[in-house]
Formats: structure tokens, C-alpha cells, sequence
């Protein structure tokens, strides 16, 4: 049987859930015998090989990612080279990232990392003030985070964030996350109420969630970390 690791709580069904280290957990009801987890594992084993190879997959993936001069990235849903240009300086000038030649793919990465923020900062920010308006909605701050799992957020006290990634995004889509925050604004839920004031404002809400999910298998084997 393929080794796994057995959490109980006050669930009613059994699940499993394939861990980010490539690893099983089995989430079970406190009382559900045991043999009956063992049983659940066995007639779940071809799923659970086939999910545990992708997991790997994507873990070698993601440790094999690096950038060099030459190589592209995301920026607002357009691919744009990596060009060494001598000089101290780095950034972006709407062609290509650029940055003094001779760095180690490491720090390539982190400069493109800081240029990314940069970006968002300026465009991010942009984007929710003019929506903002639109919606006639005021958030009590706008922050660019470093989240790894949310590409936005809005607490409770209508202080809205948003991950530097997004910036990768096509700008549709970023408009998309955008409303989308602002709209827990009026409704803190994701009632109906909810997703009428985002279609109020994207009649085609749905279009750009999926692009979003497309983008976001791209990032899973991309380490930005």
C-alpha cells in the first residue's frame, strides 16, 4: 500500500489530499476504523500514482526554473526578453528587462523580481483608483504583497492587497482581480449579491477567471520564490 500520513478530525467523509512535498495525507472522520482508510487508499491507488507523478513533476519543474540573459518573461500577458545592458541600472522600457551582463541566474531573478513590484505598484494601484471611482467604493489602503496563494484580498476593514504576480497577468485580468476585490467592498462574501457587482462592472467576469486559472498553471512550475 502506498504510504500515507492520517489526519482525523470532526469531518464526516474521508479524503485525500496530495501534499506540495509529493507526500499523502488522508483526511478521515475521528471514528472511521482504520481498516476502512486502508481500504479507501487501496481502490483510490491509481489516482493517487498518477497525482503523486504530477506533484513531482511539478516539484523538479520548479526546481530546475532559472533565468538568464536572453531568456522571457510575463508582463501584463506579453512575453518580453531578458537583455544585458551595460551600466548599473535595470529595469523595464516597454521592449525588454534589462540589467548589467555578467549576473548569476539567482540574481537575475531577483532583479526581475524587483522590477516586477515596481510595476505593480505603479499599475496596480493605478488600476484600483480608476475603478475605485467607477464602483464609487473607497478602500482604506492599497498594498502589493508578496502572496504566494491569493492574487488578492480585502480584510474587513476594506484594506485591499494584491500579489506582485498578478503583474504578469494580461491587463484584462488584472482588471478582473481589481473589481474583484473592490466588490468585497460593498459585499465582504461571494454571495450573489456579490457577483452582481462584479458583472455590473465586467459583463465577462467569467472569460477572464479562466485565463486566470491558465496563468496560474503556467506560475506552478515557475519558482518566484
Amino acid at each position: 500500500m502506498i504510504p500515507y500520513k492520517l489526519v482525523r478530525s470532526r469531518r464526516k467523509t474521508v479524503a485525500i489530499h496530495i501534499t506540495k512535498n509529493a507526500s499523502v495525507e488522508v483526511r478521515a472522520p475521528l471514528k472511521m476504523p482504520k481498516t476502512d482508510i486502508d481500504r479507501f487508499v487501496l481502490e483510490k491507488e491509481k489516482w493517487i500514482e498518477k497525482h503523486l507523478s504530477l506533484r513531482e513533476q511539478t516539484n523538479e519543474n520548479k526546481t530546475s526554473f532559472t533565468l538568464n540573459y536572453g531568456d522571457k518573461v510575463m508582463f501584463c500577458g506579453k512575453e518580453y526578453p531578458i537583455r544585458a545592458k551595460d551600466g548599473t541600472q535595470a529595469g523595464f522600457d516597454g521592449e525588454c528587462f534589462y540589467m548589467s551582463p555578467n549576473f548569476t541566474p539567482d540574481y537575475i531573478k531577483n532583479i526581475i523580481v524587483k522590477i516586477y513590484k515596481i510595476l505593480a505598484e505603479r499599475i496596480i494601484k493605478q488600476k484600483v483608483i480608476e475603478y475605485a471611482k467607477r464602483m464609487n467604493v473607497t478602500p482604506k489602503s492599497i498594498r502589493i504583497t508578496s502572496a504566494k496563494t491569493r492574487w488578492g484580498s480585502c480584510s474587513g476593514k476594506n484594506s485591499i492587497n494584491f500579489s506582485w504576480r498578478l503583474i504578469m497577468a494580461d491587463d484584462d485580468v488584472i482588471d478582473y482581480v481589481v473589481v474583484h476585490e473592490l466588490a468585497h467592498i460593498k459585499e465582504h462574501n461571494h454571495s450573489a449579491k456579490f457577483w452582481k457587482v462584479v458583472e455590473g462592472v465586467l459583463p465577462d467576469y467569467k472569460d477572464k477567471q479562466k485565463k486566470l486559472k491558465l496563468l496560474q498553471k503556467k506560475l506552478a512550475v515557475q519558482n518566484w520564490d
